[in-house]
């Protein structure tokens, strides 16, 4: 890995909470993978297999550059192309909030994969608070668009993203929520800016 992919994985810690929770020769698919860095760290320090889907022809070329296998679609479109529990580890990583059909793409993460990883930014940090106080849509490192320009659709706070899984049968397994990268324990949905969670379908 190069210098500046490690760069950049010091900038998402949400990553390195992700490969910490992956077993060794797992099998991943990681939705919406961009240029592949995190399969391709998955990779070199956890000997996984599998591949990443990605909907911009530039991402998926670098995808390709980084040696991933990295099939090119929407995921609005579903994951019908695999087989129920063809992987360990289904991931989507600060990509929640900007898909349209939140339920339909976590039922099915749960159906391909034994287990799901997501990360997203959350609403209910004191700084978005602040900001909506203020009368202004919040923009911050999380949440870095103008109201004009976002591509999220459905942003939500940890509180919302626990109550979803107790409302459509998922058991939460691990969380972790995080403020400038690190790990926040004490009222993480006022102080924490970013959450990660692993979780499996309940029964």
């Amino acid at each position: 890995m190069t210098g500046e992919e490690r760069l950049r994985l010091a900038k998402r810690p949400d990553l390195e909470a992700i490969a910490a929770w992956v077993r060794p020769d797992a099998s991943i698919l990681d939705l919406g993978c961009g240029d592949g860095l995190l399969l391709k760290h998955l990779r070199e320090t956890r000997n996984v297999r599998g591949y990443g889907i990605e909907i911009e022809d530039d991402k998926v070329i670098a995808s390709v550059a980084n040696g991933v296998n990295v099939i090119q679609g929407n995921l609005e479109g579903g994951l019908a192309g695999f087989d129920s529990g063809s992987f360990d580890y289904v991931i989507l990583s600060l990509t929640l909030q900007a898909v349209r059909h939140t339920e339909e793409i976590l039922r099915e993460m749960l159906r391909v994969g034994r287990e799901a990883i997501v990360t997203f930014p959350n609403f209910g940090h004191w700084r978005h608070r602040w900001q909506v106080i203020r009368g202004r849509m919040p923009v911050s490192d999380e949440l870095p668009y103008q109201w004009f320009d976002t591509p999220n659709v459905h942003l939500c706070t940890i509180r919302d993203f626990e109550s979803f899984c107790a409302t459509h049968g998922v058991r939460i397994l691990e969380r972790l929520v995080l403020d400038a990268g690190r790990p926040v324990t004490v009222l993480p949905n006022l102080r924490g800016s970013l959450a990660v969670f692993r979780f499996e379908r309940a029964g």
